[in-house]
């Protein structure tokens, strides 16, 4: 298939080897061929109430909603954040619904032993992990990029002053990203890989196995006036995650959840080929402008080269 292939009846757009599909994913990855993707990439929306059209309006307007407004350091403006502590019993059996139906969708696409990639917040990964799996994912442990965030460390709302010694919870000083994979079957990796291309992860360039912890960095602010979008993440991380989630560095990478395509850009950064899906028109016009312009940031640029965030005390580990 060609890449345009890929969009069906979709409104969408060719960005080299790259698609970029106006589409809500539940209804395009039901309609898609079983057993055509090799890997997905993504950081969801949580499914409950962060992107909903009524919060982001909020968050754009500044009164917050589920969105917290992080205050200004040194003049520096920092990106909204969503409360998930905020989410009550409905929202969080709403999320679990929302993961284990889109597991069952992301299982039925992806070629057997096919890597799932998801970024996730500490509190929820629980809740998050628990339904993949139960949707039929098999779970494979996580990446942990350490980044220094501005979630958690709050004093108790409304009682800063009277209780200024504590937090109502650790301060956030890493991301989670789930890794999950397609159940091989009767298949041996060995088989997957000779057959689908798929059932494991890539090596890095110098040979180094692919690390589960990332020493990482914020987004930095070219990239975020590239990409206007709440939770852009940083090439320097999307850059190292395409890479290794294709084994033989060929196939197809999806990211479902779009956005303004961080994800995408990084893949063709990497001359690989994805699909990006994004459901709210907005940022999938967005994504038309800013896929191309992440892609062409040349690699030896501080914070995007891949192997930047490698842990330097496995150097020479095989």
């Amino acid at each position: 298939m060609t890449p345009v292939d890929w969009a069906l009846d979709y409104d969408a757009t060719v960005v080299g080897r790259s698609c970029l599909i106006h589409a809500d994913c539940f209804e395009w990855m039901s309609r898609i061929p079983a057993c055509s993707i090799h890997a997905i990439v993504t950081d969801p929306p949580y499914g409950v109430k962060e992107y909903d059209f009524d919060q982001l309006e909020k968050m754009r307007n500044g009164n917050g909603g589920i969105w917290r407004i992080p205050p200004s350091f040194d003049g520096n403006e920092r990106s909204p954040l969503p409360r998930f502590t905020a989410l009550n019993g409905a929202d969080r059996k709403r999320l679990s619904r929302f993961f284990a139906e889109w597991a069952r969708l992301a299982d039925r696409v992806l070629r057997p032993g096919g890597h799932v990639l998801i970024a996730c917040a500490s509190v929820l990964a629980q809740l998050v992990y628990s339904a993949l799996a139960e949707g039929g994912l098999e779970f494979r442990g996580q990446v942990i990029r350490l980044v220094r965030t501005l979630r958690g460390g709050d004093r108790p709302k409304g009682a800063e002053d009277e209780f200024d010694n504590v937090c109502s919870m650790a301060r956030g000083c890493f991301e989670p990203w789930g890794v999950f994979r397609k159940p091989l079957g009767h298949l041996r990796v060995s088989d997957c890989l000779q057959k689908y291309q798929t059932g494991g992860l890539r090596r890095m360039p110098d040979g180094n196995p692919f690390c589960d912890v990332i020493a990482s960095e914020r987004t930095p602010q070219e990239e975020r006036e590239i990409a206007d979008h709440p939770s852009v993440k940083p090439q320097s991380l999307m850059r190292q995650l395409v890479y290794a989630a294709l084994p033989l560095g060929e196939g197809i990478i999806l990211d479902p959840f779009m956005g303004s395509g961080s994800t995408i850009a990084a893949a063709e950064a990497m001359g690989l080929a994805s699909l990006g899906v994004e459901r709210h028109l907005d940022y999938y016009s967005l994504s038309r402008e800013v896929v191309p312009k992440l892609a062409r940031l040349t690699r030896d640029q501080p914070g995007v080269s891949v192997q930047a965030s490698l842990p330097m005390w496995e150097e020479g580990a095989r």
